[in-house]
């Protein structure tokens, strides 16, 4: 027998593992409809992100709670969560069963519905379904029902709890850290920009004038050197030019020091110059 849940109203569970499947019917401008499940401790909270099981994480490491993926049936397009109640770890009292929509309002989501199935029996009927009706229209993310521990067994009740900010939102009030990777990074400074100076001409190598050759103190001057000619191409080469011979004065005797000088003779006291043209006497 299926019950067909009201919002808030609960029924026991015999079957040690079910299938919670979300359903709905799709068409143009409908948005696609993600299930997802988290994992509760008696706190109200995750114990960890390892908690969450989403399309990103679809198996909980435990291996407890797991999605089966998307199907098309004849009435409608399916998402679903299977949760194996019998080996659920102790520490966890509850897990949640959520519906999303990527950026768009529930409001244009038709038949929505949530059907709960005994996983451990083949094409069998529902144990229950609820047919969940957004409080605003404006949510885009929503918790369908929650399985949750009640003495030695498990029940399920019917909640429709809306979020209007999302899968981020709803997970993030059960402590999942949500990784904003679309936050706007932080702009760089502008930088100050200066215009270049002209560029100026690069200075062209002059070589380096050439002194004339320094007098050689004590030794005759070396005669300049004069450029081999180059060939006049067309016509005979011109015949080398000679140097002109540079005529040296002769060496003055210099003084040998340390040795007597040589003496010069004494003027004849008797010579006379012979007469030269008239003479003039005197009277």
């Amino acid at each position: 027998m299926t019950h067909a849940m009201l919002k808030g109203s609960n029924v026991p569970l015999e079957a040690s593992a079910v299938r919670a499947v979300l359903r709905w019917t799709p068409g143009q401008g409908v948005p696609d409809v993600d299930a997802s499940a988290l994992l509760l401790g008696g706190d109200g909270r995750v114990r960890s992100d390892e908690d969450f099981v989403f399309y990103n994480q679809p198996r909980h490491p435990a291996g407890k709670v797991w999605r089966l993926g998307k199907k098309r049936t004849a009435e409608g397009l399916t998402d679903t969560i299977q949760t194996d109640l019998a080996g659920m770890d102790p520490a966890v009292s509850r897990v949640l069963l959520a519906a999303s929509a990527e950026g768009v309002a529930f409001e244009h989501v038709p038949a929505l519905r949530i059907l709960l199935y005994d996983a451990t029996v083949t094409d069998g009927e529902p144990l229950a379904h609820f047919d969940i009706t957004p409080q605003t229209g404006e949510e885009t993310a929503l918790i369908c029902g929650e399985l949750y521990r009640r003495g030695e067994g498990w029940k399920f009740r019917a909640l429709g709890e809306g979020y209007s900010n999302g899968l981020e939102g709803l997970a993030s009030d059960f402590g999942i850290s949500v990784d904003d990777s679309d936050s706007a990074a932080p702009e760089p400074s502008p930088s100050a920009s200066f215009p270049l100076p002209p560029q100026q001409p690069m200075p062209q190598h002059q070589p380096a004038p050439q002194s004339p050759p320094q007098p050689s103190y004590g030794y005759p001057p070396e005669p300049p050197r004069h450029p081999a000619p180059q060939p006049s191409y067309g016509y005979p080469p011109a015949a080398p030019t000679q140097p002109t011979p540079v005529v040296q004065p002769a060496p003055v005797a210099q003084p040998s020091y340390g040795y007597p000088q040589p003496v010069a003779p004494m003027p004849d006291p008797n010579f006379r110059l012979p007469p030269q043209g008239p003479q003039f006497l005197s009277r």
